[in-house]
């Protein structure tokens, strides 16, 4: 998952791609005990870039951005609340992320995380807003499986063609 910097938005070693984000916010969650994997397809045909589980079985997606357009065009996030318990935007250090604090943006029910390659840290904590059981079942379950598979694939990459 994670790119050299040259791949990033404008090949710079200062830029930041969503890759890096994607580095430095797990580490952060990791130290809050939250295990995340990247890239989780959703019902709906979406995908996270990022779902974590806390230790109470909470889920937790965290939408990165790394470019304003991409954040004032994206019209699909709503969707994602559907499949979580919490919700962040994480967003490299410098980027102006003042649309988020707009009503569109729902700032009373998302966080704010900051990130860099090697680190993150939560600027506005997401609102917690519990899922009904049978939905947090069917996400963890999902959330489980993908783990499990990709784990499955780095110890026997031949296992890919299975599915």
């Amino acid at each position: 998952m994670l790119v050299a910097p040259s791949s990033c938005l404008d090949g710079s070693p200062e830029a930041l791609c969503a890759a890096d984000v994607a580095r430095g916010v797990t580490r952060m969650l990791l130290r809050h005990d939250l295990t995340t994997i990247g890239e989780v397809p959703l019902d709906g045909g979406r995908r996270a870039d990022l779902m974590a589980l806390d230790v109470k079985g909470r889920i937790v997606i965290v939408e990165i951005k790394v470019s304003r357009a991409d954040l004032i065009g994206d019209a699909k996030w709503r969707e994602y609340l559907d499949h979580c318990d919490r919700f962040y935007w994480a967003v490299p250090a410098g980027f102006d992320a003042s649309p988020i604090d707009g009503p569109a943006f729902l700032p009373d029910r998302t966080g704010l995380i900051v990130a860099d390659r090697y680190d993150a840290a939560i600027v506005r904590e997401g609102a917690t807003v519990p899922l009904a059981a049978h939905v947090r079942k069917r996400c963890t379950l999902a959330f489980a499986r993908r783990a499990a598979r990709r784990l499955t694939t780095l110890v026997d990459p031949e296992t890919s063609a299975f599915g």
